[in-house]
């Protein structure tokens, strides 16, 4: 398989919103080169150490790696990325020296260059994303160990906006609960749902190449008779009466189907919605609560919003 390596060199103010950016529209990964981390300790929350090499970084700003197949969705995607760079210009984001560049690389050498970054993580009490070449024991019967690897995911699962959801979904999701995830990527928060106890989970997303990764993935963690993955735009078309509906996309996206996420809730079922920009978070609460949910709660991570919804 053909990959695509997209570079974009901008600002440390623009990686949060440009890496959820790149995820949405389907980059299997992305990695953040900023010089700042040669200075910092090098280590992770379990004590992982890890060698940087200076060669790799900028002199000045950051640099954002993003990967995607060389296919005929290639240039759609471009062409979102860089519509979504000049809209965060305008309400205010500095983004300059905002280059963009791509080079063609070989499945080999993405999946070498991950295994430098993915470390394990623990994104919630009891949930705990781990590569699969890396060996990890979990501290406690309690906690929930998700099985991922970077070469047939769309993230690590350690963006602000996919702990939001896993902590949202942690807290709200019981056993029985009929799950969807709209927008599903690798399968993260569908894995998640299913490992809490969730008795049926529907996973969408609009890309085959989503679909195939949730299904790959939640092989790989054992929960594949829980999860059914399936193309699809947005709930479109969906008439499934569900417990609990996530879904970690941009704000933008999320106002398009609140009307849809209302009517595939059974009454008093939750909506839980993140991939929020702060400056967004007033439209989406508007729009919400325009199709009648009533916010029972707001979480916010390092410029990020997640709201949960009832209906």
């Amino acid at each position: 398989m053909k990959w695509v390596e997209v570079n974009i060199h901008t600002t440390n103010e623009a990686i949060e919103p440009i890496s959820n950016l790149l995820n949405e529209v389907g980059a299997n990964g992305t990695i953040t080169e900023d010089p700042a981390d040669l200075t910092k300790e090098k280590s992770y929350f379990f004590g992982e150490m890890y060698d940087l090499d200076p060669n790799d970084y900028p002199k000045e700003g950051v640099l954002i790696k993003a990967y995607f197949h060389d296919n005929d969705l290639l240039q759609f995607k471009l062409t979102k990325i860089k519509q979504y760079m000049t809209e965060l210009e305008q309400i205010g984001f500095q983004l300059r020296p905002k280059t963009i560049t791509i080079n063609k690389v070989e499945e080999s050498d993405w999946e070498n260059e991950w295994k430098k970054y993915y470390k394990p993580v623990k994104i919630t009490d009891n949930i705990t994303i781990v590569p699969t070449w890396e060996q990890y024991t979990p501290a406690s019967n309690e906690e929930k160990v998700i099985e991922l690897d970077p070469g047939m995911a769309f993230g690590t699962g350690t963006h602000p906006t996919t702990i939001l959801s896993a902590q949202a979904l942690e807290k709200y999701v019981h056993k029985t609960n009929l799950v969807l995830d709209v927008g599903c990527g690798s399968g993260i928060l569908s894995i998640v749902a299913a490992a809490l106890g969730a008795g049926q989970v529907y996973a969408y997303d609009l890309d085959e190449v989503a679909v195939s990764s949730t299904r790959i993935n939640a092989d790989l963690n054992f929960v594949k008779d829980k999860i059914i993955s399936e193309q699809n735009d947005l709930l479109k078309g969906i008439e499934k009466q569900a417990d609990v509906i996530v879904s970690n996309i941009l704000a933008e996206i999320i106002m398009k189907f609140t009307d849809d996420a209302w009517n595939n809730l059974k009454a008093g079922g939750l909506f839980i919605t993140s991939g929020i920009i702060s400056s967004k978070q007033q439209d989406v609460k508007t729009q919400l609560e325009k199709s009648g949910f009533h916010i029972i709660e707001k979480n916010e991570l390092n410029g990020w919003i997640s709201f949960i919804a009832k209906k």
